[in-house]
């Protein structure tokens, strides 16, 4: 897949996108890297550990997290972005906001990660302009709502279907259709048992013919089998991972990926 002056091998090895939140209020590394400064050092940090894409964000999605101004998103992320494009390493820009992504993408960003599905208007179409590859991801309900009660009759069909759709809508409007990435959205509105049957059931996503990404790292599905805090995570989020690989992911959206890397990679040499 071409990320506009980059090429990886979606479809070959499983590849890794490291988790960078420029936010005071993520659910898993709160302010930590707020800075420009901080934020850069930390996404070098996850190169040098393998991180194939760094995936860039300047609103938290965590449950119950409000909305922040497009000039504060901006404000954010465009500064890292900068900095971060002369890496050489592609760069997604982790937004639903058009206005946000456009202007990402301007500051040498190469790929739209967005958590609403392509459902804010104008977006697919700013996708297309800039011939870059665009994840379309599965939320029900809004971060601020999503787990208050989150309910399916058939998780799994009624996931697919919306993918289904959204991918089928982003062609229409001149998205390439091997630009074109899916998640099924771990932990945005789905219950622990829903989380468990998205894993399960990865090659169902993946018979639409669209590369998957999926992002279990750190998420409250670990925590609520395993009755641990965020920070106490990372065995978790291992073992999810390497099953989400084996099981067909083709990007793994995470935090620790040194970890995850070396533990996907294990797993890939032993199936091959």
């Amino acid at each position: 897949m071409k990320f506009r002056k980059h090429e990886l091998p979606v479809g070959g090895r499983v590849l890794i996108m490291g988790i960078l939140n420029v936010t005071p209020d993520s659910f898993s590394d709160a302010g930590k890297y707020f800075s420009c400064g901080s934020a850069v050092d930390h996404a070098l940090k996850m190169i040098e550990d393998g991180a194939d894409v760094i995936d860039v964000g300047g609103e938290s999605t965590r449950p119950g997290a409000e909305s922040v101004s497009i000039d504060e998103e901006l404000g954010r992320v465009i500064p890292v972005i900068k900095e971060l494009a002369k890496t050489g390493t592609p760069i997604s820009i982790d937004s639903y906001k058009p206005d946000v992504a456009k202007k990402a993408l301007a500051a040498g960003a190469a790929m739209i990660n967005d958590i609403n599905g392509l459902r804010s208007e104008g977006m697919a179409e700013l996708a297309a302009k800039y011939d870059t590859p665009v994840c379309i991801m599965h939320m029900q309900g809004t971060p601020r709502d999503m787990q208050k009660n989150p309910a399916y009759a058939e998780v799994v069909k009624e996931i697919k279907h919306f993918l289904k759709k959204q991918a089928e809508y982003a062609i229409k409007k001149g998205v390439k259709k091997d630009r074109i990435l899916i998640d099924p959205g771990i932990g945005f509105g789905k219950t622990t048992e829903h989380n468990i049957q998205i894993i399960k059931n990865i090659g169902e996503f993946k018979k639409l013919g669209y590369p998957v990404l999926i992002g279990p790292s750190r998420k409250s599905f670990i925590g609520n089998i395993l009755n641990i805090p965020v920070e106490e995570r990372l065995a978790g989020t291992i073992a999810a991972s390497t099953i989400c690989a084996i099981n067909g992911a083709d990007m793994l959206r995470v935090h620790d990926v040194k970890g995850v890397k070396q533990a996907v990679k294990l797993a890939e040499r032993i199936i091959k």
